[in-house]
């Protein structure tokens, strides 16, 4: 029997927190249009207090940073790009371009063609995210996306050169220092100094979710990523220190990153909330990991494996850790995560920075529906045919016009028609 040990914050106060975003989004994406350049800067401005001469950083500003950078860092960006890079490649190489012979003379066939011009976010705030330029700059790149742009945002009325090193190694085509919505509607809509591009991508802030909502149309986006979420799937051999540890160091990302827990052991399941009390008093970023705990974590106690999966899948999370005695079971069984990490050697941690698979993941539940940022989601798949044979044609347009016709489309049907009457006594050619 499954029953809740512990629960997250009520629906309805997210609700009307994102009605909120949503308001400020879309105001400031009507304010983009009408001003284009001025609203960049003067978003710039009042967020970050950062108004430079350019938002694009030259090649004389990139080179100076790069001198910057300590060789450590250096070596350890390079580590986590040939990773992604690998795994990245390795996902392109799955989609095939193909043609068949359909019927005798009818060829239909397809192709993947990378998308013209991507955006990509890198965010920043209080965390630098270094590891989002990996993910989305390198991974277009791969994909073969020709101009690929990127923006991240000034860190206390600084550049972030570790960032910006990141994004230059991962292959950015032009580097912008700007964030926000002002970043994602500067992409999308194009300014007196920023051409538009036909995609944006990368994780943000609720405002910077929201605005790839509504610029989506308008431009392809990857994902709707939310507020980072992780799952721990435990049993009675898993470690409570470990569970604490998992999503607490996820909880770090923000005051609304849900965590939670199921667990066929209640008794793990206790142990691992008190370990995270006790963890949350020595935790460095324990004022955000607390209020994320405190109002979106939740426990579920289950009877076994089956009833675990029936819970993980109704949740749908992003990141699902599975720390049972038999984490393959669920690698069979599961079905709505954005990515899994399976067995205690391996964590969210590794998936977020190094170890190669993307970390722009599916939040909200849309797990059911998609899976994460890859290469794949900067291709468009698209298809052809070619009739070969006048007799095909014909004998194609008879089926065709009466398909038309069922639906009452006479345009339709006529187009076919035609052909019959064109190569309809044209005997076997």
């Amino acid at each position: 029997m499954t029953y809740i040990l512990k629960k997250g914050k009520n629906q309805e106060d997210i609700k009307q927190s994102d009605e909120k975003v949503s308001e400020i989004v879309s105001n400031t994406i009507k304010t983009i249009e009408n001003e284009g350049d001025k609203a960049l800067r003067d978003l710039s401005i009042k967020f970050d207090n950062w108004n430079p001469e350019s938002f694009k950083l030259n090649e004389e500003q990139i080179q100076k940073i790069i001198n910057n950078i300590p060789q450590q860092v250096k070596d350890d960006i390079a580590f986590a790009q040939q990773n992604i890079e690998n795994f990245a490649k390795a996902q392109k190489e799955s989609l095939k371009d193909f043609e068949i012979e359909n019927l005798p003379g009818v060829i239909l066939g397809q192709k993947n063609i990378p998308v013209e011009s991507v955006g990509c976010y890198i965010p920043g705030g209080r965390y630098p995210m270094i590891a989002s330029s990996h993910m989305s700059i390198l991974t277009a790149k791969v994909a073969g996306v020709k101009r690929v742009i990127a923006c991240t945002p000034p860190i206390n009325g600084k550049i972030p050169e570790t960032t910006v090193y990141a994004m230059y190694k991962a292959g950015a085509d032009e580097i912008y220092i700007l964030g926000g919505i002002q970043a994602m509607g500067g992409m999308a809509i194009g300014t007196e100094s920023i051409e538009a591009v036909d995609m944006i991508v990368g994780p943000g802030n609720a405002f910077v979710a929201e605005a790839k909502r509504q610029l989506f149309g308008r431009v392809g986006i990857d994902l709707l990523a939310g507020p980072t979420e992780t799952l721990v799937i435990a049993d009675e051999s898993s470690e409570p220190e470990m569970i604490a540890t998992d999503i607490l160091g996820q909880g770090e990302h923000g005051p609304t990153s849900p965590g939670a827990i199921i667990s066929t052991s209640e008794e793990v399941a206790k142990i691992a909330i008190e370990e995270i009390d006790k963890q949350l008093l020595t935790l460095p970023t324990a004022d955000v990991a607390r209020e994320s705990w405190d109002n979106y974590g939740q426990v579920i106690i289950v009877e076994n494996e089956q009833e675990a999966i029936n819970e993980a899948n109704k949740l749908a999370y992003e990141h699902v850790e599975v720390l049972t005695k038999n984490p393959n079971y669920f690698l069979d069984n599961l079905t709505n995560y954005g990515a899994l990490f399976l067995g205690p050697e391996t964590n969210v941690a590794y998936g977020d920075k190094v170890i190669g698979t993307n970390h722009t993941l599916p939040t909200k539940k849309a797990a059911r529906y998609t899976g994460g940022l890859w290469v794949g989601k900067f291709i468009k798949t698209v298809t052809y045919q070619k009739v070969t044979s006048e007799k095909q044609s014909a004998y194609i347009g008879e089926y065709a016009a009466r398909l038309c016709e069922y639906e009452n489309f006479a345009g339709h049907a006529e187009q076919a028609l035609l052909r019959v009457r064109k190569y309809g006594d044209k005997g076997n050619n």
